[in-house]
């Protein structure tokens, strides 16, 4: 009886603990997101003399319309969405099936292959510039978001490597039974991945697909180097010109509201996915 007694208030305080900590990263977290987003409402005279926190005076739209026109930044914006968008799915596709073959069957090679795949992510990304730029001169795809996109995608920023760790260790949660089932009932090898085992391991495509997606989303040499068309940059290059620009000519609220719309499809993919995010990284770390 006293032993319940006493554990029921460290029971309470522990939660209350837990529950301050979390309140408190959260705060830290928001504070630059809060803070970017007011300060883009306001205008030059606020941002340099008035306060950072204090509320915008008069609440100034028209930076997002003027950095979105005036700056290019629609551009930017659309170019990143086409690269994101489609070296993500080329990279899962990928990652997917070469994940289930070394999941899932035996041959001699098999852990030489696994070994480079999870060695190649401690490749430093610079260590690729320099061979990247000729070959994609080479192959008439420099300077192009076609050829930028091919390189996201194999892996050169450890996107393809870390998919195929991952999902090999999400594979192997599948039970085999299923497999086994599908092929007594005739189906081939195929039909077993693609109706059957890809369906199943949906929470970790996602959780891969959206590491991935951030990853390009925020990647900023490979594009700097590989693409030097003004109307071709990416988000990351974009904002990088824009403060450039914008701090000599002291238009801040355009800047911060440039940044603010870049948050936005991060933030929005986090709030509508959090759950197969948290479903996938649990299920992926048990046979990892």
């Amino acid at each position: 009886m006293n032993d319940h007694s006493t554990t029921k208030p460290l029971l309470i305080l522990s939660k209350i603990a837990v529950r301050f900590f979390l309140i408190l990263w959260s705060l830290v977290v928001l504070y630059p997101v809060l803070w970017t987003f007011l300060t883009s409402l306001k205008d030059n005279q606020q941002v340099m003399l008035g306060k950072p926190w204090d509320f915008p005076s008069v609440f100034r739209f028209e930076n997002y319309a003027n950095v979105w026109s005036r700056a290019n930044f629609g551009d930017y914006f659309f170019n990143s969405i086409i690269v994101t968008v489609s070296s993500t799915l080329l990279s899962l596709i990928m990652a997917a099936t070469t994940a289930y073959i070394l999941a899932r069957f035996t041959f001699k090679a098999r852990g030489l292959f696994y070994f480079v795949y999870v060695a190649s992510m401690m490749i430093p990304t610079t260590l690729g510039l320099i061979p990247l730029f000729f070959l994609l001169g080479d192959m008439n795809l420099s300077n192009s978001l076609f050829g930028l996109t091919l390189v996201y995608s194999v892996g050169t920023i450890g996107i393809l490597p870390f998919g195929i760790f991952f999902l090999v260790g999400f594979f192997k949660t599948l039970p085999r039974e299923l497999e086994e089932a599908a092929t007594i009932d005739g189906s081939t090898l195929y039909g077993v991945f693609f109706k059957i085992m890809l369906p199943l391991s949906k929470p970790g495509l996602i959780t891969v697909g959206i590491m991935n997606a951030l990853t390009v989303w925020n990647e900023y040499i490979m594009a700097t180097v590989l693409i030097n068309d003004p109307m071709k940059y990416t988000i990351p290059v974009g904002i990088a010109i824009m403060q450039g620009e914008m701090q000599y000519r002291t238009e801040w609220g355009p800047l911060f509201a440039g940044l603010s719309i870049s948050m936005i499809p991060v933030i929005v993919m986090y709030v509508l996915y959090q759950r197969q995010i948290t479903g996938g990284l649990t299920a992926g770390a048990l046979k990892g």
